[in-house]
């Protein structure tokens, strides 16, 4: 035996009496690059999920109030995907892109029916919601021969080098090494509560108009007609779910027909029933010229993603070759089990479940806000929900400052977890995004676990 093969062998091997739970969490912790994270750092060791838990080896269960990455919107271990993806297999596990594969056509068939048929044509798969993003940029530079790509400080797309770009929050510093990239701009959008204002509708008049003046004028100055487009979430979603203000997504999407501006929405995180609607641009009176999805797609079971792309823009690329192409694009499994998760939204009504269990939600989540000393803002559509904690309301101090190099968040998250309470969150934001699927009474269930560690926050930092 070689010495590579018999140090091969011994990787891994336990270390005294190691639980299996022991050995999964030291594999992980020695072997494995954990992303946005120092390395080294334990984790919880998962053994099975069903539902809206999971449970670690030692049995203990946790709510998935987050659906992990905000992904597993059909909860874990949905049948009738399982199902489909075993069937998939059974038929055809993989086909090159460029062959007509039954899962693909039927996919962007219904895909584009829920954005609407009579705005969009075709589907660019991919696997994740960084090269969907990615995608994106490079359709719209080749369809409008125009190089900048403006989007919001206040944002995350992704994490390959021109989501990365794109992205606004402080995860974009590791990709600006060698210099930031010129043709991506970045403008700051409304964060309602953190700019000093409320949710009446007189406030957020005035903010909507206060940045939609300042977009204008940043448009003017960059030169619109070297603007290919702009790039936002339909809501904010990992920087807090981020609620614009009334109109302000209606002046983005006109400044833009104005200038022939390209508008991507991002529903990586915000689509597939997430607001009460499929796609949560469907809140709004605008229709995007791109849209990119990921997550939902699927509930999480199997890497999906791409880009629903308008009706004149497709055909443009009739004639003229599209500048994108991915090994696993159209994946026939992973289009499978989208099919399958797509068909169960609509069968199940899980739009209308959700529009229910808000009213539930944010209620809750209001009289938390009011409850608790620190807890400034509490913003939820559909089952998309976050709070922002603070040391003083009447100041609106913020909990954890922006990208603070100290913060109390991790320490309330741990309090949560120890309570079997899974989420997480982003500065002074705490996230509460459960699956799609969870029932009133579960609902309650969790917000009373909330209510108890704020109860234990606000003794810890609103003295």
């Amino acid at each position: 035996m070689s010495t590579i093969t018999a140090g091969a062998s011994t990787a891994g091997a336990p270390t005294g009496r190691e639980s299996a739970g022991e050995r999964v969490e030291r594999l992980q912790r020695e072997y494995v690059m954990q992303p946005w994270a120092k390395q080294g750092v334990p984790s919880i060791a998962v053994q099975r999920a069903e539902g809206i838990y999971f449970w670690d080896y030692e049995g203990k269960r946790y709510a998935d109030m987050s659906s992990q990455m905000v992904c597993s919107n059909l909860g874990h271990q949905n049948q009738q995907v399982i199902e489909a993806i075993k069937a998939q297999a059974d038929e055809l596990c993989y086909i090159a892109p460029g062959f007509a594969a039954k899962p693909r056509g039927e996919l962007a068939r219904l895909l584009v029916g829920i954005a609407g048929a009579e705005h969009f044509q075709r589907v660019f798969f991919t696997l994740g919601g960084s090269d969907a993003n990615e995608n994106a940029i490079e359709i719209a530079r080749a369809y409008t021969g125009r190089p900048k790509i403006l989007s919001c400080y206040r944002s995350y797309h992704g994490s390959t080098l021109g989501s990365a770009f794109a992205s606004g929050d402080w995860r974009r510093f590791a990709y600006e090494i060698g210099g930031s990239a010129p043709s991506f701009i970045h403008f700051l959008n409304p964060s309602v509560y953190e700019d000093g204002y409320d949710r009446t509708p007189e406030s957020q008049a005035r903010c909507t108009k206060q940045y939609l003046s300042q977009l204008e004028r940043q448009i003017a100055y960059e030169g619109p007609e070297t603007i290919a487009a702009v790039l936002m979430e339909s809501i904010v979603g990992a920087n807090g779910v981020l609620v614009p203000p009334d109109g302000y997504m209606e002046g983005v999407a006109k400044l833009c027909h104005e200038h022939g501006i390209l508008l991507i929405c991002d529903e990586v995180m915000a689509g597939f029933a997430r607001t009460g609607k499929m796609f949560a641009w469907q809140n709004y009176d605008i229709v995007p010229d791109l849209i990119t999805f990921a997550k939902g797609v699927t509930g999480a079971m199997i890497p999906l993603a791409g880009v629903i792309v308008s009706t004149t823009i497709s055909r443009f690329f009739e004639s003229h070759p599209l500048p994108c192409g991915l090994t696993y694009s159209g994946h026939p499994l992973a289009c499978a089990a989208g099919l399958a998760a797509t068909q169960y939204y609509l069968d199940n009504d899980i739009c209308a479940h959700v529009t229910q269990l808000e009213g539930v939600l944010g209620p809750a989540l209001q009289y938390l806000a009011e409850r608790h000393a620190c807890v400034g803002e509490a913003r939820c559509i559909g089952l998309f929900a976050a709070l922002t904690l603070v040391r003083d309301k009447r100041t609106r101090e913020l909990l954890a400052p922006y990208h603070a190099a100290a913060s109390p968040m991790p320490a309330i998250f741990a309090r949560l977890r120890q309570r079997g309470f899974y989420t997480f969150g982003r500065e002074s934001n705490l996230n509460i995004c459960p699956p799609l699927i969870i029932t009133e009474h579960q609902l309650n269930e969790q917000l009373d676990t909330l209510d108890e560690v704020l109860s234990w926050a606000d003794r810890q930092y609103c003295a």
